[in-house]
């Protein structure tokens, strides 16, 4: 069971972790321990509530496809229990992530003395730069 929210439970059918070989340097340990998990995650087929589907599928996520399964690849441990607690922990936070309520956006203008100091920057810079011409003598 993967605990996402007091209410809100993932059972262990609906996640899939598989053992593959880990990238990268390491020696002979990687060559032949299959420490890495590979985590997928059908958003369309778990029991999550419909609210928390919709708001997955929208993210532009990469680690969501176009079917909408997440998959997750967890190799920064040298074991394979902390590679599949990483990579649990790592759906359970892009799911919250998801569903986390945004403050609305209230539009604001600049004040009249933004924008004075604005276009005095401005004709400051250009200035300096008509100052870099050739010299005429």
């Amino acid at each position: 069971m993967l605990r996402i929210s007091n209410s809100v439970e993932l059972a262990d059918w609906e996640i899939e972790l598989n053992a593959i070989r880990a990238q990268g340097a390491g020696g002979q340990n990687v060559n032949k321990v299959a420490s890495a998990i590979h985590l997928r995650f059908d958003i369309n087929r778990s029991s999550l509530p419909p609210f928390y589907k919709e708001r997955l599928l929208a993210l532009g996520d990469q680690r969501i496809t176009q079917d909408g399964v997440v998959i997750i690849k967890a190799q920064r441990f040298r074991t394979q229990e902390q590679n599949r607690e990483d990579a649990l922990a790592r759906l359970r936070e892009l799911i919250r992530e998801a569903v986390k309520q945004r403050r609305a956006r209230k539009p604001t203008r600049p004040t009249r003395s933004a924008k004075r100091k604005r276009v005095d920057a401005k004709t400051r810079k250009g200035k300096t730069k008509a100052l870099r011409g050739k010299v005429t003598e």
